[in-house]
């Protein structure tokens, strides 16, 4: 994870928005037909729907945000799930306490 890469995804007011929503989803998304929106995430459908942007847009901006290493995502027979990466988010507040 390169600081350089957390910062350009987070420098995106939707990616930020789905990094908040993903902090806490069962406040902020509905139930997913039995899949643990905190064990296993939450569908690209719901993000998308909550966005209300394109799927590919949303699609785009959560691998943005995989790639930074702020979000995993589990695939789930044809459906993707996203959620924080807990341990990424403290490093990189570390980083910022620490080295900024």
């Amino acid at each position: 994870m390169s600081p350089i890469d957390v910062f350009k995804a987070l420098s995106n007011e939707a990616r930020l928005q789905i990094l908040e929503w993903l902090k806490d989803p069962a406040a902020h998304f509905g139930p997913q037909g039995g899949v643990d929106l905190i064990e296993i995430g939450v569908c690209v459908s719901q993000i998308t729907a909550k966005l209300n942007m394109t799927q590919s847009t949303t699609s785009q901006y959560l691998s943005v945000l995989q790639r930074a290493g702020l979000v995993h995502a589990t695939r789930l027979g044809k459906w993707t799930y996203y959620k924080r990466d807990e341990t990424a988010l403290s490093q990189i507040a570390a980083y910022i306490q620490k080295d900024l």
